[in-house]
């Protein structure tokens, strides 16, 4: 058997998420389907995170083992003549047989989008969070800092995760300010916020509790200095709300020898 990997981009708006459930349409499940029909087998594509409905992916990474001889290419090629036009196949490579795109991943980068304005293109909606209220940038860096580091993120953790543990490690929690956004050869000018994230790997909406969280630090409703005690409660109740999904971008995953 040999295991294929491959890396997808994908407008997650149009489904239910990653995993395969019993209502909505999910993109394991296409995957799956396009892939059974070029090689005739019944398989699993596994994927490196459970990215929920409505959130969108730069670079996903996933991996399926197979018993077909077909070049790598040849999959990412056929794969793209029969998938819907908002998932692409951007690469396709032959792994070590044993290679898990999960559990062999070093670290994962999302980041977030919010529109601090009143009025947001329509071209830009399905891809952004509208916060028409002000937003006070320098204390939302200030609640994020204590965030940097392994922590228990219970706080943070969505009801129905099925992590073993919630400790996880942050390596890097940026705020970047942005007065345009690129898109389609066109400036869109407006006050944006991008929140990147980094870290080992992250609990079930951990990522966009956090960033309902900062939210709620900019607007003057959570103090930035009590996001310590926020954390160490390990209470969902005394975090923000979720973000919502459309906002949230999987960026990256890195693997060891890859950085």
């Amino acid at each position: 058997m040999r295991t294929i990997r491959i890396t997808i981009q994908y407008d997650g708006t149009a489904y239910n998420g990653w995993q395969i459930q019993p209502n909505g349409v999910t993109l394991q499940e296409i995957l799956q389907e396009g892939v059974g029909r070029i090689t005739g087998e019944r398989l699993t594509v596994t994927g490196a995170g459970r990215t929920d409905a409505g959130v969108h992916a730069l670079a996903q990474v996933a991996a399926f083992r197979t018993s077909s001889g077909l070049p790598p290419e040849v999959f990412r090629r056929a794969l793209n003549a029969r998938l819907p036009a908002d998932i692409r196949i951007l690469d396709a490579v032959e792994e070590r047989e044993d290679f898990h795109p999960r559990f062999d991943a070093a670290r994962k980068a999302y980041f977030y989008l919010i529109a601090n304005a009143p009025l947001v293109s329509p071209f830009l909606y399905r891809y952004v969070w509208q916060v028409p209220a002000a937003l006070d940038i320098e204390t939302m860096r200030r609640a994020a800092a204590p965030l940097e580091g392994t922590h228990d993120f219970s706080s943070f953790r969505a009801s129905g995760c099925g992590a073993k543990s919630p400790e996880r490690t942050v390596f890097s929690l940026a705020l970047e300010r942005h007065t345009c956004l690129d898109f389609m050869t066109v400036q869109f000018r407006g006050e944006f916020l991008k929140i990147r994230i980094e870290g080992d790997a992250f609990l079930r909406h951990m990522v966009r509790n956090i960033v309902g969280t900062l939210v709620e630090a900019g607007k003057g409703r959570i103090r930035a200095e009590s996001m310590q005690e926020l954390l160490i409660s390990r209470d969902r109740k005394c975090a923000g709300p979720t973000a919502p999904a459309r906002g949230l971008f999987l960026e990256r995953i890195f693997y060891p020898g890859e950085e």
